[in-house]
């Protein structure tokens, strides 16, 4: 059913029934350019759907500036946004469905709860500066940062609508034409050239949310636009009220000139330097043994210590579940059988020892599974394979797995507020975050013991290729660190790449930067041989591109619309013949995601579609609708593509004709509203998969099996 019509003036007044397919429920919001609904997927997922009003539908100029902020918020980090589900620029009343994410606008918070204190306002600010590198570093400007324009998460800030101006929230004009912003949160450069705005404006309108979140007023503070324009442009801001540790911070961001300001990654570098709290509640497998009674469960304080009987001293044990191989797909498949308590885990505090290994548990039935149950159940942890353990990472802690039965090796806490991969094995050792950050350090893979520690310059990327650490700064140079030793064994910069991030494949040894044009015309790629960051080869292809994988001696990328971000081909190139060969999809896919297995591609895109490609067949395979709204990046063992659901759910589809084979039960927790930024791929060893979910469970099942799950 198409919107309804514009019947009158207000709010209510224009409340359509449907955008698109989504039935709308109610209204979360209205503002200058539109109305923001509550709505739900065919899946049952919570969705905010903007509408426009009707009379900004009627404006073609409006609905370019619509069509580029759908454009912009589909292009940035999922991790700091709401990401996009579905939009319709083009509709009679536009709209766009991005991720419902719950949780107050900063904005509500500040006026319910007065200013925050400042633990929660250094973790606000370190949060933003991590939003707007993300953001920038697309090639995005926000151009509206403000309080109401911060939704403040469980997992930390999430910034919000892109790049639309508010018509209505100010009536001041400039030489240039409509005024772009808020002038309380607007930079000087906003009023005085508009059409030069950059970055630092972000920056500028940070350092103007940080004194609301403060004092409940901004740093400009007037009832008449105009008032504050002037301010902006010509006076001092007023910090009073403001936390001493972060008052000289917070004037750097409003500097006059943006030149002066600092970027996002200074802001980062020089947050780690003020003392702030984390949450480092430790993660506990299950293990209780069949005939145990069960006991009272730990809660675990802000401080990471848990609370439990009178007297106890550290959290509970408790051994993982065993999940049968015939289990059911519905929820009664978590209420199996249990199997006899398991060494005791040992909690470790910047180092301890390894607990005794205990056989991985097979029959001759084969593989039975686990599942490991964490005592906090903030987010689904990250995970890899490496060194014979299941390393894996949840904010502020870092830990390893049997993977034969799940039992924990040991667990280290770590004061990391963000978590957007998993720790890898590189030399040898285990290299706990590719985040980007100062300090680099590799820990013992039998013990989680440090081994080797470095503080770094400032760097904005990190990627492991072979035996190597990839540092970017923000510069442009690339610092090539030995994975095993913590030496530097080159520095220099990357030809062809202003500030190049890299991409590593598993198998392949090189690293591959890529850089596309500002107008998406072209893309370079370029590869790096890790050891001696020596060029191998170069390649200037047409579009916009993202790189998927390797085999065979070629690179497997995926072409892009460089408007709104949409996959519409496949592209293989190979290096020593130079071919180039490109496979259009008949569909596009939306925020596609792949990997390369042989000459066959496989891509998940946003509204659950998974595509197979064969290459060399210039085709596409088939195509599945998972009805998973948001799935993972896909994973293959040549048999079955694997994929993870926002809720919990691992899901099996055969890679000949892309028939869903198994699933599992859905795992979504106490906090079933909670959106993650991203979904963390399954890891593949052997026959077996290894899974996360959002209630922080980790679990395992047989890939030879997946009817079984």
């Amino acid at each position: 059913m198409a919107p309804q019509q514009n019947a009158g003036a207000g709010a209510e007044a224009e409340l359509p029934e449907y955008a698109g397919h989504y039935r709308l429920e109610s209204c979360l919001g209205s503002g200058g350019m539109g109305v923001v609904h509550l709505a739900r997927s065919t899946s049952g997922m919570k969705l905010a759907v903007k509408v426009v009003h009707a009379e900004f539908a009627r404006d073609p100029e409006f609905r370019g500036r619509f069509r580029q902020e759908v454009a912009a918020a589909r292009r940035v980090s999922g991790a700091f946004t709401a990401p996009v589900v579905d939009a319709d620029p083009e509709a009679e009343r536009p709209w766009m469905a991005t991720l419902f994410i719950p949780g107050p606008t900063l904005s509500d918070h500040v006026k319910r709860n007065g200013p925050m204190p400042p633990a929660q306002l250094r973790r606000l600010m370190a949060g933003l500066a991590e939003a707007l590198r993300d953001i920038h570093r697309v090639g995005v400007v926000h151009r509206d940062l403000k309080p109401s324009n911060v939704l403040l998460a469980e997992d930390g800030p999430k910034v919000i609508d892109f790049g639309i101006s508010r018509p209505k929230d100010s009536e001041l004009r400039t030489e240039t034409g409509k005024l772009i912003g808020t002038p309380p949160f607007m930079a000087p450069e906003q009023f005085r050239r508009p059409r030069e705005v950059g970055p630092a404006a972000d920056v500028f309108a940070l350092g103007s949310v940080m004194v609301h979140a403060a004092t409940g007023r901004g740093p400009f503070d007037s009832d008449s636009p105009y008032v504050v324009a002037y301010q902006v442009v010509h006076d001092e801001p007023d910090l009073t009220g403001v936390a001493e540790e972060l008052a000289p911070l917070v004037l750097r961001c409003l500097s006059k000139e943006p030149e002066d300001r600092p970027t996002p990654d200074e802001l980062m570098r020089e947050l780690r330097s003020v003392a702030a709290s984390y949450d480092t509640r430790a993660f506990i497998p299950a293990q209780r043994a069949a005939d145990e009674a069960p006991r009272s469960e730990p809660r675990a304080t802000e401080a990471g210590a848990a609370e439990g009987t009178e007297g106890s001293e550290e959290p509970e044990r408790r051994p993982g579940k065993r999940l049968g191989r015939r289990a059911s797909l519905g929820a009664a498949a978590l209420g199996l059988a249990v199997i006899s308590a398991l060494a005791a885990v040992h909690l470790l505090d910047g180092g301890g020892t390894t607990p005794e290994r205990p056989t991985p548990r097979t029959t001759s039935a084969g593989f039975s599974g686990w599942e490991a149950t964490p005592a906090s159940k903030k987010s689904a942890p990250q995970c890899s394979y490496g060194a014979g353990r299941l390393l894996c990472a949840q904010p502020g802690l870092l830990f390893a797995l049997d993977p034969g039965d799940g039992h924990l090796l040991w667990q280290q806490t770590v004061a990391r507020t963000h978590r957007s991969r998993p720790p890898v094995v590189s030399g040898g050792l285990v290299q706990p975050s590719l985040d980007s950050g100062r300090r680099l350090e590799a820990l013992d893979p039998a013990s989680g013991r440090a081994r080797w520690q470095r503080n770094m310059p400032a760097y904005s990327g990190l990627e492991c290729a072979g035996g190597m650490l990839l540092l970017t700064s923000t510069d442009g140079t690339v610092v090539g660190v030995d994975s095993a030793s913590g030496d530097t064994r080159w520095s220099h910069r990357i030809p062809g790449h202003s500030v190049p991030y890299f991409t590593s494949f598993a198998g392949d040894p090189l690293a591959y930067a890529v850089s596309t044009s500002d107008d998406g015309a072209g893309t370079r790629v370029t590869v790096v041989d890790p050891e001696t960051g020596d060029v191998r080869w170069n390649a200037q292809l047409e579009g916009r591109l993202k790189p998927l994988g390797t085999a065979g001696g070629s690179v497997y990328l995926v072409s892009v619309d460089a408007v709104y971000g949409d996959a519409k081909a496949v592209v293989r190139y190979t290096p020593d013949t130079g071919a180039e060969q490109r496979v259009p999809l008949p569909v596009p896919l939306k925020q596609a995601h792949g990997t390369v297995r042989g000459n066959l591609v496989y891509l998940t895109g946003d509204g659950g579609s998974l595509a197979a490609v064969d290459m060399n067949a210039r085709k596409q395979l088939w195509r599945f609708e998972t009805s998973v709204i948001r799935g993972s990046g896909p994973v293959t063992d040549g048999r079955h593509v694997y994929v993870s659901a926002p809720d919990g759910r691992l899901l099996a589809i055969g890679t000949r004709d892309g028939k869903l084979l198994g699933q599992t039960p859905p795992r979504l927790g106490p906090n079933s509203d909670q959106i993650m930024g991203a979904l963390p791929e399954p890891v593949i060893a052997g026959n077996y998969v290894y899974a996360t979910a959002p209630d922080g469970t980790v679990f395992a099942v047989d890939g030879r099996n997946p009817a079984a799950w």
